[in-house]
């Protein structure tokens, strides 16, 4: 893109936000009184120059000012990112309601069901060795639209507590959610489960009321072949039916999920490892609410495949946006730079998802009628 494109594609991405943005920079407060510029468009587009761009605060602003931008300083820059959470939370929330109802516009069918994806991925500070930030999110497919995000401090821990679910909803989350409060929340909403399920975090009953042993239950099982069973387990005196579905790892994959175990029971100081843990090391296991009359059990793991869409979303977060590491020494700073970090990529995806549908003149023309809607 050249320079003298940028204008006109700012007038672009302006459409996808806010009409009343100085509004909402006032009362999320971002601007708490009327001194220096005032203007929430041009603070904003600095900010995007530096986080989105890569650009550091002095070549941001140098930047800027090449672009006919009015002309701010790099610690004035600094001090009005470390206020713009708040705001940029709110632009990034009615961004992701816009790509809602345009993705919904613009199917050419109706999903039997919608379909999201739900992972956390851990953002570490310059210098640290632990976890400072973890963003939590939630990605739905196939349209691979975030549909909502929570950024915490490292002490957020993974639950499908977070998120809010409706009836017809699937929902796949790996082990870190495997817990029964929160699949209680999403069988309590109507929705539908599939979880990659942890035995040592989450007890399962037989028909009969007796605890199932995976264990047992898998022995003697070949490689290639899929089981499933019926169980149920208890939350907040409540009874809640589930099945589970296992396949026999392949031997390299065994292996890799045998060191993890050795590894994590020796950082744990545990000397001997149990061998049950050994034993199920060697399988995948995976709860779902959804029964094989619904669908399949080898259906079940084909889905919960889809998964790993989240992490390549994360990985590119990650690697095109440069969001694994936060370069802010401070708690506002370093979450401001990180909210705008999500707007960016959102604006991305905004950008990507319209260019599915061509438009020769460059965009979509306002109040437009999509043609799914067409009789």
């Amino acid at each position: 893109m050249s320079d003298n494109s940028l204008p006109e594609a700012w007038e672009i991405l302006r459409q996808w936000l806010p009409a009343d943005l100085e509004q909402i920079a006032w009362q999320s407060g971002f601007f708490q009184r009327a001194r220096g510029l005032q203007n929430a468009e041009q603070w904003l587009r600095l900010i995007l120059m530096h986080v989105a761009g890569g650009l550091s605060l002095e070549q941001t602003v140098v930047r800027a000012h090449e672009l006919g931008l009015p002309k701010v300083s790099a610690v004035a820059l600094f001090k009005r990112l470390r206020g713009a959470h708040d705001w940029l939370l709110e632009l990034t929330r009615h961004l992701q309601r816009d790509q809602q109802r345009l993705w919904g516009q613009y199917r050419a069918s109706p999903a039997p069901q919608r379909l999201r994806v739900i992972d956390a991925t851990d953002i570490q500070e310059p210098g640290s060795t632990g976890t400072a930030l973890r963003l939590h999110y939630s990605l739905q497919l196939p349209e691979l639209c975030c549909d909502y995000f929570e950024l915490t401090d490292k002490r957020g821990g993974e639950k499908l507590g977070r998120f809010q679910f409706a009836a017809g909803e699937w929902i796949l989350a790996d082990r870190g959610y495997s817990h029964r409060a929160g699949a209680a929340l999403v069988l309590q909403a109507g929705a539908q489960l599939i979880v990659r399920w942890n035995p040592s975090l989450f007890p399962l009953e037989s028909d009969h009321g007796e605890a199932f042993d995976p264990v047992a239950e898998v022995k003697g099982m070949p490689l290639g072949e899929v089981r499933h069973w019926p169980v149920w387990f208890n939350w907040e005196k409540q009874r809640y039916r589930l099945w589970v579905c296992a396949i026999r790892k392949s031997q390299e994959a065994a292996e890799r999920a045998r060191k993890k175990v050795l590894l994590k029971a020796r950082s744990n100081g545990t000397k001997v490892v149990q061998s049950r843990s050994l034993a199920l090391s060697e399988f995948t296991f995976v709860l779902s609410s959804l029964s094989p009359e619904q669908f399949a059990p080898t259906a079940v793991l084909d889905l919960y495949r889809c998964r790993w869409q989240v992490e390549l979303a994360f990985k590119r977060l990650k690697s095109l946006l440069a969001a694994g590491h936060v370069p802010k020494h401070d708690d506002g700073s370093a979450k401001s730079w990180m909210q705008a970090k999500i707007l960016s990529a959102l604006l991305i995806e905004r950008v990507l998802g319209e260019g599915n549908f061509f438009f020769p003149w460059g965009y979509a023309i306002r109040g437009g009628k999509p043609l799914a809607q067409l009789s």
